[in-house]
């Protein structure tokens, strides 16, 4: 593929009968479930739903998503919900909290003004050695099939993004997996994406998360957060699901994946606590 992925149809076409297949199954447990479990409204919590991509084809049904979390919550910024939950008070209310993972440029061009239809804000994760990358084959590296050509921010849309009220923090500079890593070599990626993004946008880049986002594979459980915390973020970020109550511990925020395509059926079924 030499142009830029513009949809979902294009970004899924690699898929293998293999993955198809597992995805069909998974939505049919989870409709089978529902028929017997209706998950119920939580007393309080934040979930904090996240997505990579709002390409072309996936806005309404983006729309889609965001208006059914207004109707069942508040939506609520990152610094302000992990000051909540670094607070130890009780959570009253309901609410999510969103995000994007490794700066893809449809994100502000797609996702930025939906967001701002229903009132809502975002964090965007950049993995900074890719922001502005014009290199197709650096490009399409960034997945190991190697056949995506997908378009990422660059600074002046990282500005953009800020601009409209929105929070960027840090996915690494090269988009690592930190359990492959020393700690040498997880400091230096933690300090030279912070670094990447203050000295480029002039904030202070305070929340972090960790590429692939799952403890014992992706990231060391005990060390990679705490490195995190030594080299100044307030928060870590994984890709645990689940719901953060009174006292959950903003060095391992529990994150939901979402595809735009998932149906209500899924939001009620992961969100719907």
């Amino acid at each position: 593929m030499t142009q830029p992925v513009r949809s979902f149809a294009q970004f899924s076409a690699h898929e293998d009968a293999k993955t198809r297949l597992r995805s069909l199954a998974r939505d049919l447990a989870i409709r089978a479930l529902l028929l017997t479990k209706r998950p119920g409204r939580a007393a309080g919590g934040i979930r904090f739903p996240f997505w990579h991509h709002v390409f072309d084809d996936e806005r309404a049904d983006f729309e889609r998503q965001l208006r059914w979390m207004k109707r069942h919550g508040d939506f609520i910024g990152f610094d302000q919900a992990v000051a909540l939950l670094a607070s130890g008070d009780k959570i009253d209310g309901r609410y999510f909290c969103l995000s994007f993972d490794d700066g893809f440029k449809n994100v502000l061009s797609n996702g930025a003004p939906i967001l701002d239809a229903v009132g809502a804000k975002a964090m965007v994760y950049l993995a900074t050695g890719y922001v502005g990358e014009s290199d197709p084959a650096k490009l399409k590296g960034f997945y190991d099939h190697g056949q995506l050509l997908i378009e990422f921010m660059d600074w002046s849309d990282a500005k953009a993004w800020l601009a409209a009220g929105h929070e960027v923090g840090s996915h690494t500079r090269k988009h690592a997996c930190l359990a492959a890593l020393e700690a040498g070599g997880v400091r230096a990626e933690l300090a030279a994406s912070k670094a990447d993004i203050e000295a480029n946008l002039g904030i202070d880049c305070r929340h972090f998360c960790a590429p692939f986002g799952v403890a014992g594979t992706h990231f060391d459980r005990l060390r990679d957060p705490r490195l995190a915390r030594d080299a100044g973020y307030e928060s870590f970020a994984t890709g645990h699901r689940g719901r953060m109550g009174q006292s959950g511990d903003p060095f391992f925020l529990l994150r939901d994946h979402l595809l735009a395509k998932a149906g209500d059926h899924q939001l009620r079924y992961f969100l719907g606590d």
